[in-house]
């Protein structure tokens, strides 16, 4: 639905930033030394801000440092929504750009680009698979190649490393969500559940807002706060400006990672209704229970456990997403688990039968992110790497015996033309 900004001190609405706003913005972020040039006004994406359509317009500012620094402010929110340097955007056009086509035109196109990936992997599966099945067939004839050359090393790698590479294109076209595999974003009705129905605001006056920020007051100076409502009544969540240090290492995290955003920081909560029994850090146990009854009451709850660990479903390699977690197990037909954070009274992540084995087939035989070796660097990093290059001299050997096949084919089409021609 529709959105907008509000400025907490005077309820003025923002209706846009002119350009002196967005430099004065720009110059805060970027610090006294940085000399920040408006370059202009964005209306349809770049290349570097396909994913920011809720954002738009954006305005796009340059801070003339040596790596040539761009930022690109909300016009709706002010808030900075992407940073990009001259290294970080070579890296992508030689990286992710290149890895899913993400090139403006054509991703732009959301429906064209997502059938055509898709069939472009569909494709690549077919072709590794016809490759496998002849390189064994060709080397059980003899127990050895029959290639020479180049075509020699590509019938190995391909033996050794054919597999790898197929796991790896059909996980990927998996990832594309052909099959319709169910998301691990919880439903709005296990989210209503827990919050306690449709947000009533008649709670959240003045009064309140001031009175929880005194309570808060006794704990910290907050930086940042949150409204939310958790079983039909409202709480303040407030969070610790981070340090300078602390914010700059976590970069700017978009909308849907917020969570995992600000879960480090330190955080109290007071209830909006009753701020002079003072803040707290967590929801109890029982009230936990509670919430995960509620959230699918017409499903049993099977078992509870409180996670200190992340486990195969729930997990970060950056440890940045919120312990302990309440994870739940209910009966429905699906088999549905929830993870609940006590924190802040919110359901953080859903599975369901389906979603586990996708868990499987497209996040670890894409991403290798098994329990045994996501969360152990540099091993993970030095086996990715390994692969690529093994799978890259896979691709790499077969190119001159594919440019001599393509030769020959287009010598015998100009002489069949020919022929009929002179004929």
């Amino acid at each position: 639905g529709a959105w907008g900004t509000v400025f907490a001190d005077d309820g003025e609405r923002l209706v846009g930033l002119s350009r002196a706003q967005t430099l004065r913005l720009a110059q805060r972020f970027a610090g006294s030394d940085a000399s920040p040039v408006y370059e202009t006004t964005l209306r349809e994406p770049d290349q570097w801000t396909l994913q920011s359509g809720p954002f738009f317009p954006l305005h796009r500012v340059g801070l003339g440092d040596d790596i040539d620094t761009k930022i690109y402010l909300s016009d709706r929110t002010g808030e900075i929504v992407m940073k990009t340097t001259r290294p970080s955007r070579r890296w992508a056009y030689l990286g992710v750009v290149l890895h899913w086509l993400y090139f403006t035109p054509f991703r732009s196109h959301s429906d064209l680009w997502i059938r055509s990936v898709t069939w472009l992997a569909i494709g690549g599966c077919l072709l590794t698979l016809s490759g496998l099945a002849w390189g064994v067939w060709r080397f059980a004839e003899k127990r050895s190649s029959p290639y020479t050359g180049a075509m020699r090393w590509h019938h190995y790698a391909g033996l050794v490393f054919g597999l790898f590479t197929f796991t790896w294109i059909l996980s990927g076209c998996l990832t594309l969500g052909p099959l319709n595999w169910p998301t691990t974003v919880p439903t709005a009705q296990q989210r209503s559940a827990v919050g306690g129905g449709a947000l009533r605001l008649d709670g959240l006056t003045t009064a309140a807002l001031r009175a929880g920020f005194e309570a808060l007051s006794t704990s910290f100076s907050p930086g940042e706060a949150d409204v939310l409502e958790f079983r039909g009544e409202l709480f303040l969540v407030a969070y610790r400006a981070p340090s300078d240090e602390t914010a700059k290492s976590s970069g700017r995290k978009g909308v849907s990672e917020f969570l995992s955003a600000v879960a480090p920081f330190e955080h109290r909560v007071v209830a909006l209704a009753s701020p002079q029994e003072g803040s707290f850090e967590r929801f109890d146990n029982e009230t936990m229970l509670a919430a995960a009854r509620e959230a699918m009451p017409s499903a049993r709850l099977v078992d509870t456990t409180w996670l200190r660990e992340y486990d195969g479903y729930y997990y970060d390699r950056d440890a940045e997403r919120p312990l302990p977690v309440l994870r739940a197990r209910y009966d429905d037909p699906q088999e549905t688990w929830l993870y609940l954070d006590p924190k802040r009274g919110l359901i953080l992540h859903k599975e369901e039968r389906l979603s586990r084995l996708n868990r499987w087939l497209s996040g670890s035989l894409h991403s290798l992110d098994f329990p045994f070796l996501y969360d152990r660097r540099p091993w993970w990093d030095m086996v990715v790497i390994v692969l690529s290059l093994c799978c890259m001299a896979l691709v790499l050997t077969s190119l001159p015996q594919g440019w001599r096949r393509l030769g020959r084919h287009l010598r015998r089409l100009v002489g069949l033309e020919r022929g009929r021609r002179s004929g």
